[in-house]
C-alpha cells in the first residue's frame, strides 16, 4: 500500500466511486454484521438505533452496487446502506485482507478506529470496515431497498453514461433540452447525465474537438454523439487505471489512481497538446478550472 499524503479535498469523480465498489464487491459480500457503532458524528449515521439493531444487525450483504456516486451496500432482508464519501470520506477494510480506498491520509494505513472514524461496522469473520471522514460531509444512510429509488438524490439523477443500453439516441435529447448553455455546463450537469465531473469533462470534450464554452444549440448531432462515445471511454479507461484523483483517492488495493498520467488536456495547462503539439491553457467555463487545446477546440458563436 502507498503511503498516503496531505493534500486538498475534491469529491470523488464515478471511476473513483467504482473502483471502491469493485473492491468492496470481492471482500465483504457473503458477509453477516454483528455490530454497528456510530462513533462521535451523528450526521454521518443518521439512523434510528432500533431500525440499526433490527435491520443491521444480522444482516448479510448480498451485493455493493453503484448509483452516480453513491454506494450502495445491500442486504439480504431487503435493506440498502447507503454510502457518499463527499470529500474526506473513506471506506477501510481490516480483515485477511486489508485495504484503503478513499482520501489519502494516514487513516487509511493506521491503527483504527482514530479520530476520523465515524462508523466501524463488524462482520461475523471478524473483520471491520471503518467509515472514517475528517470534516463529516460524508454519510451513511439506512434505506429499505425497494425505497431507494425514490430517494431525492435518485430522482434527480441522470443515467448512467457507462450503461451500454445508454446510446446517443438518449444522450442528444437530453443535452438538448440545455440548448442555450454552454455544452461543459450540460454534461457536468448530474441531471443531465451521471457522474460526468470535471476531469471527464475536460478530457471528453477534448477527445471530440469541441470547445467546452460552445452553446450546445451550435453542436450537431455527430459531434454530440462523438461527445458520448468520449465520455464513455476516458471513464473506462479511468476505471482500468484505477481512477483519476491521484492526490485525493486510491483505489480498492490502496494505490492512487494513475489515470491522471495519461490525461491528454486536464492539469497540462504550459504543455503540449498531445494532438497537434498546440500549448494547452487554462481558463474557466462553467464555473470551473478548464483546460482547453486552443487549435484543436476552436471557440465560436457567443461564448460564456
Amino acid at each position: 500500500m502507498v503511503s498516503p499524503r496531505k493534500c486538498n479535498t475534491s469529491v470523488p469523480e464515478l471511476p473513483e466511486v467504482e473502483t471502491v465498489r469493485r473492491g468492496l464487491e470481492g471482500l465483504i459480500v457473503g458477509l453477516k454484521i454483528t455490530r454497528v457503532r456510530c462513533i462521535d458524528s451523528p450526521k454521518s449515521f443518521p439512523n434510528n438505533p432500533a431500525d440499526v439493531r433490527e435491520f443491521l444487525y444480522g444482516a448479510r450483504v448480498v451485493a455493493i452496487r453503484r448509483r452516480a456516486k453513491v454506494l450502495l451496500i445491500e442486504l439480504d432482508n431487503d435493506y440498502t446502506l447507503v454510502i457518499h464519501l463527499k470529500m474526506t470520506g473513506q471506506l477501510v477494510y481490516r480483515g485477511e485482507q486489508v485495504f484503503g480506498a478513499g482520501h489519502p491520509n494516514d487513516s487509511l494505513v493506521g491503527e483504527l478506529p482514530d479520530r476520523s472514524t465515524r462508523v466501524d461496522i463488524t462482520f461475523d469473520d471478524g473483520s471491520h470496515l471503518y467509515f472514517n471522514d475528517q470534516r463529516k460531509f460524508g454519510w451513511m444512510k439506512l434505506h429499505p431497498t425497494l425505497e431507494v429509488p425514490n430517494i431525492d438524490f435518485m430522482q434527480r439523477v441522470g443515467p448512467e453514461p457507462l450503461e451500454e443500453a445508454f446510446t446517443s439516441n438518449e444522450f442528444i435529447p437530453r443535452v438538448r433540452r440545455r440548448s442555450n448553455t454552454t455544452i461543459k455546463a450540460a454534461i457536468l450537469d448530474q441531471t443531465v447525465l451521471a457522474g460526468v465531473g470535471n476531469i471527464y469533462a475536460d478530457e471528453s470534450l477534448w477527445g471530440a474537438k469541441i470547445h467546452p464554452a460552445t452553446r450546445v444549440r451550435e453542436l450537431t448531432d455527430e459531434q454530440l454523439a462523438l461527445l458520448l462515445h468520449e465520455i464513455k471511454y476516458v471513464m473506462n479507461l479511468s476505471i482500468e487505471k484505477g481512477g483519476s484523483t491521484d492526490r485525493n483517492y486510491v483505489n480498492a488495493e490502496g494505490k492512487r489512481g494513475s489515470y491522471i498520467d495519461f490525461a491528454r488536456v486536464f492539469r497540462r495547462e504550459g504543455q503540449s497538446c498531445p494532438r497537434c503539439d498546440t500549448i494547452i491553457k487554462k481558463t474557466r467555463v462553467a464555473g470551473r478550472g478548464t483546460h482547453v487545446c486552443p487549435q484543436c477546440q476552436q471557440e465560436h458563436g457567443d461564448i460564456a
